[in-house]
């Protein structure tokens, strides 16, 4: 992967299409932002005028979303994964923002953006909407796409699982949510700073096996549901306390 030089937007219009969150979103940003925005529109807009077509649509809808448009303009698509060859037969590019967003008013600075372009100067225009925004641009080939976006999930929906487990665990214990948000802010920002090796702390880290074994058995009686995720989990975890020290350090 490898960071862009800084290129400028083309003279123009963007027209956002899409009227979903990252479209409400990408919309609201880059007029905050400066840039002459036409949107967040419906699908089956033709995009006659504007220099940039940015379409926020579901990746099943990127193709025929495309197909409607007129030429001429620049066209990207801000799924993770989906193919540039959805776009065909425009010059056109992905935008990815690596972050979870949820409607208009999401704060994009700070945020990588994984990028790819099918000429130079579509890469160029990626790399310049990221830019406007306060992203740092990425350029992530194809080839590496599926892979992004694996690690991409990981980071936010797996999370957003583990800590649906530790929600329910939590209440059957008479604990709410709130109780467990300092630590979770506290293991992400260790994390952060120190990886995950380091990170970890915990009976299955201090090589407390009776400890561990006594939490299965009260998950077991609590949330028999949930045990099955929390044995991989616990699997994993041992494999990660497990890493050789130089992986530590």
């Amino acid at each position: 992967m490898q960071s862009p030089a800084a290129p400028t937007l083309p003279a123009g219009w963007c027209d956002v299409v899409g009227r979903g969150r990252m479209g409400e979103a990408m919309a609201w940003a880059l007029r905050n932002a400066g840039v002459q925005v036409r949107g967040p529109s419906g699908r089956g807009t033709t995009g006659d005028g504007a220099a940039i077509v940015l379409l926020c649509v579901p990746d099943r809808e990127i193709g025929a979303a495309a197909a409607s448009l007129a030429p001429g303009a620049i066209v990207g698509h801000v799924s993770a994964s989906a193919e540039l060859a959805l776009l065909a037969p425009h010059e056109c590019f992905v935008l990815h923002p690596l972050l979870s967003v949820v409607g208009a008013g999401a704060q994009f600075t700070g945020a990588t953006a994984a990028i790819d372009g099918s000429t130079p100067r579509a890469r160029d225009s990626a790399a310049a909407l990221a830019r406007v925004l306060g992203m740092r641009p990425i350029v992530v080939p194809a080839a590496q796409r599926a892979l992004y976006h694996a690690a991409a999930s990981a980071a936010s929906n797996f999370l957003v699982t583990v800590e649906g487990l530790a929600e329910t665990l939590a209440a059957r214990a008479g604990l709410d949510r709130e109780a467990l948000v300092p630590l979770v802010r506290a293991t992400v920002e260790n994390w952060t700073t120190l990886g995950a090796v380091a990170a970890l702390t915990g009976p299955i880290a201090r090589g407390d096996d009776v400890t561990a074994a006594r939490q299965r058995a009260a998950v077991m009686s609590a949330a028999p549901d949930q045990v099955a995720l929390w044995d991989a989990l616990a699997t994993a975890t041992r494999a990660l306390a497990t890493r050789p020290a130089d992986a530590r350090a």
